[in-house]
């Protein structure tokens, strides 16, 4: 609902109908006369509840994101690159950093240090052809444990 115009009293009172439970509570426990306009009230609100939201985020959030053991290279990539867009960060060389210094230690970490990245762009470029010898590899896997499944059984003990 919006209100525009009207005196602080209706103000006041279409707000503090709003309230429930431990805010209104809280209203009712303020002193009486307490509250001379509607400006003072809404200062007062937000100085009591303003602790509770949460904090903006920051590019260097960036560095908490970590690829986790088991988390596959894709998965990450994924997971990071949803932080990167919801950060809406423009430092590159940061964006680089953060995602060399998540990814867990193997071949694909080994290639960047090699020859190291300039753009996330270029990491999700040289990131797929990892991602597909990953997938590779676990196929293979999958195919090797199926077949040894169908092996020949040997019902006598």
């Amino acid at each position: 609902m919006m209100l525009s115009g009207g005196s602080d009293v209706v103000c006041c009172k279409i707000f503090m109908s709003t309230l429930a439970g431990t805010v209104l509570d809280w209203f009712v426990s303020l002193r009486d006369g307490h509250i001379t306009s509607f400006d003072q009230f809404s200062t007062i609100f937000k100085e009591q509840y303003l602790v509770n939201r949460a904090p903006l985020p920051i590019s260097y959030d960036l560095f908490d994101v970590k690829q986790y053991q088991g988390e596959t290279l894709k998965e990450f990539l994924n997971r990071f690159r949803v932080q990167v867009v919801r950060l809406q960060t423009k430092d590159e060389a940061m964006t680089v950093h953060a995602f060399t210094k998540g990814v867990l230690p193997g071949p694909f970490s080994d290639s960047m240090i090699t020859c190291c990245p300039k753009t996330f762009c270029e990491i999700r470029h040289r990131a797929m052809a990892h991602i597909v010898a990953e997938d590779r590899v676990i196929e293979n896997a999958v195919a090797l444990a199926l077949s040894n499944l169908k092996g020949p059984v040997d019902l006598n003990p």
